[in-house]
């Protein structure tokens, strides 16, 4: 009976933002709160767990999400962007361009939202195009599936860190894992994938115009400065360096000062705040940026931020009431004696959620709030704990179709019909999804 409560809540989930169109976050507390009482959970406990879930999650979650979007926004504001794949491309050539693209798009996703991401890098695609006589899509399909993978694959970006904290995963390990196995996804998604538009005609040379025109729509309105690589480069590595290095350093290091010094700036806390403060004076205040403006880009990237906090918030209130209402222990018990691999149920009630309402981050903090109880049961090691936050992330990955924004702004800035969407875009997310969970079993053998 508790299994089908819970069932029945997850498809009420579904009904309540595909069909009725609510917000994630009201229908996530809105099922948190239906399954508690259908649990008989009495309603002080309820909501002393919609307190605790919401407020435990948030704790770390808004300091983390905010100062990562300001980081990503004084990079796209910066030129830092433009600078990581201008020096790529030039590096490479068009021989290697599509590596490139893919290199380009895994670094810049993991610190700009991807919608952001993409609007700014695809005009790059056209005079690839111009000098090379190839499809745009040879180009365009690197580029995306280096987006798709840096955006869901690889922390500080708000999917996975919001799946590491519902999980009580070891970021450092969630980095490491994602590293491993979105590289691989970025490979076979992106420059392997592209071979099969190699020996397509170019298109006409207004295919490209609806992304150029917004691109020079977004150059106008903001204060673009020009950075080196090694300045941009160093802003996105910086927190991941700092954080694996208190992994790390936890596991090689004896008690010390050393190790305590590590573990204090390896906190996501205080990486991603360093990383703020240096993008803060290298890309603003020593080249003469306007406080004001500086203060306006920061505040202003806080706004989608926002909705990406409350979800998540919501995700946490409904692993507290699974975990509160002892459900939890019970779904936990069950699936311990099953012969299915936790990385496997992670994967698929991550991919159903994703396939079926569209949004990769409320199927990822769904599939987190589903899973979090079932770990307690299984005594994973923190190596296998963050191979399921890389599960997680690989089946919010696959088939974005109509009902994803992201498919949308392909259809757009492409200028593709719905059904060439479907052939390159859904197929493109869906080979980066499958192949990062291959290889996140792969390693799950192994460890």
């Amino acid at each position: 009976m508790e299994i089908l409560i819970v069932g029945t809540g997850i498809a009420v989930l579904l009904v309540l933002i595909l069909r009725l169109r609510l917000p994630a976050f009201m229908a996530l507390l809105i099922v948190s709160a239906g399954v508690g009482l259908a649990l008989g959970m009495p309603p002080s406990s309820l909501l002393a767990s919609i307190t605790s879930g919401m407020g435990n999650t948030l704790g770390f979650i808004a300091v983390v999400v905010g100062l990562g979007t300001m980081l990503g926004a004084l990079l796209e504001f910066s030129g830092g962007v433009r600078a990581i794949a201008g020096s790529l491309l030039a590096r490479g050539g068009e021989a290697r361009a599509g590596w490139a693209l893919a290199g380009t798009g895994l670094l810049v996703g993991v610190a700009v939202f991807f919608d952001v991401a993409f609007v700014i890098l695809v005009p790059l695609i056209r005079p690839l195009c111009a000098s090379s006589g190839r499809h745009p899509m040879y180009f365009a399909t690197p580029l995306m599936a280096g987006l798709i993978v840096g955006h869901a694959f690889i922390p500080p970006t708000p999917g996975p860190i919001a799946v590491a904290e519902l999980l009580e995963a070891d970021l450092g390990w969630v980095i490491v894992m994602g590293l491993a196995c979105g590289i691989p996804a970025a490979i076979v998604a992106g420059p392997v994938l592209a071979n099969r538009y190699r020996s397509l005609p170019p298109l006409a040379p207004t295919a490209l115009s609806a992304a150029e025109e917004q691109s020079a729509r977004d150059s106008d309105a903001e204060q673009q400065i020009s950075i080196r690589l090694g300045e941009a480069l160093f802003a996105i590595l910086l927190p991941l360096a700092l954080i694996v290095g208190n992994t790390v350093g936890q596991r090689v290091l004896p008690e010390g000062a050393l190790r305590t010094t590590l573990e204090f700036v390896g906190h996501p806390f205080i990486a991603l705040l360093l990383a703020c403060l240096y993008a803060y004076i290298a890309f603003g205040v020593s080249r003469r940026v306007p406080v004001k403006r500086l203060q306006e880009i920061m505040t202003r990237s806080l706004e989608p931020a926002g909705v990406v906090v409350l979800v998540t918030g919501a995700g946490g209130v409904f692993k507290q009431v699974l975990v509160d209402s002892g459900v939890g222990d019970l779904l936990g018990s069950y699936f311990s004696q099953q012969a299915i691999p936790p990385i496997l149920l992670a994967f698929a009630l991550s991919s159903l959620i994703r396939i079926a309402q569209g949004s990769a981050t409320v199927a990822m903090i769904t599939a987190a709030g589903l899973t979090a109880p079932l770990l307690q049961h299984l005594m994973l090691s923190p190596a296998q704990t963050a191979l399921v936050v890389i599960a997680i992330a690989a089946g919010a990955s696959v088939v974005s179709h109509v009902n994803d924004s992201g498919f949308w702004l392909v259809n757009r800035f492409l200028n593709q019909t719905e059904a060439e969407t479907l052939k390159s875009w859904t197929v493109i997310s869906t080979v980066a999804g499958v192949t990062g969970f291959l290889m996140a079993s792969l390693i799950a053998a192994i460890l």
